[in-house]
């Protein structure tokens, strides 16, 4: 089964985002706003969904911090609390690089247009530059105790190349926020803070805009499969005056329900048998959007309510 299309961010973290999912393999469970996750849930069937919620906490993160840099320092114990929280910076700014480059793999996975690689992709170029030295500090904290044996990649293994690797240890050992010039620095290398909520801010919005884009194109196969299912099985679904209305409530939900006045009431559990028996065989089913437990998915399309459709 793949997952429903009309999953929330929430269920699978904490992040307030609402999206759209389609998996990234077979074997994902449906998952409806009003359920908690499944069992055998797990994020390798989810990569955008992952990447859409982290994006959203990381950037509060990078807000967070730098407001509280630029705030009074509140020194605990002998540390700085600016001090502190710079660390916390530099690992939020660079996982959210890592955020961006989950995306593109999951979007190329998907099949997703050029154009919404492409603008994710730009996006992530001008966060870069914005941020050129983000890589190389980060690395200077994390693995830390790789630089500290004259063992660390990137930059430390570039330069011990050129010098003495208990030399270039030393030359890029230093760690520190300067509130004079609103920088963090290890070595020779530098971050602008004043850079890191505007670079962020713009990362996670394309971060989400392509994974708007993905929830489109799922919602979109979602509808027209569910017209070819109904109307397949003979019954008519083509217009609001019919037995069975199809609604697309926004561009990433289909509703089904029927429309009561034209449906004798003797003939609408069997009706609504066969919508569900066709929806099934084509991979689809419905969800009540309330109180799932109290009737099953046949017995709300009897009494006229909009069910929600995902995948099966």
């Amino acid at each position: 089964m793949r997952q429903d299309a009309y999953t929330r961010w929430s269920l699978i973290s904490d992040a307030p985002v609402e999206s759209a999912q389609r998996p990234m393999v077979e074997g994902a469970h449906t998952v409806a706003m009003s359920d908690s996750l499944p069992d055998d849930w797990s994020p390798a069937d989810n990569p955008y969904a992952i990447v859409a919620s982290e994006a959203g906490w990381l950037k509060a993160t990078v807000v967070l911090t730098v407001q509280r840099m630029h705030s009074d320092d509140q020194p605990t114990g002998w540390f700085s609390s600016r001090q502190i929280d710079a660390r916390t910076l530099i690992v939020a700014l660079r996982q959210l690089l890592g955020v961006a480059e989950l995306e593109q793999i999951a979007l190329k996975g998907l099949g997703m247009s050029p154009d919404v690689v492409d603008a994710l992709e730009q996006a992530q170029q001008r966060y870069e530059a914005a941020l050129s030295d983000i890589r190389h500090v980060r690395d200077r904290l994390t693995p830390f105790e790789d630089w500290a044996h004259r063992k660390g990649g990137g930059a430390q293994a570039a330069a011990r190349k050129v010098g003495a690797p208990r030399d270039v240890a030393r030359d890029l050992w230093s760690f520190r926020y300067e509130a004079a010039t609103d920088t963090v620095t290890t070595g020779p290398f530098t971050v602008p803070v004043s850079a890191a909520i505007p670079a962020a801010t713009e990362l996670c919005v394309a971060i989400h805009t392509a994974a708007r884009a993905v929830d489109v194109k799922s919602a979109a196969e979602v509808l027209s499969r569910t017209i070819r299912a109904i109307t397949g099985a003979g019954i008519p679904c083509d217009g609001p005056k019919g037995p069975v209305v199809v609604s697309p409530d926004d561009d990433t939900r289909t509703y089904v329900f029927f429309n009561l006045s034209t449906i004798p009431e003797i003939e609408r559990a069997e009706l609504a048998a066969r919508v569900l028996a066709a929806l099934a065989g084509a991979g689809l089913q419905l969800r009540p959007r309330g109180f799932p437990q109290a009737r099953d998915a046949q017995e709300h399309l009897v009494v006229g309510e909009a069910l929600l459709v995902g995948w099966a």
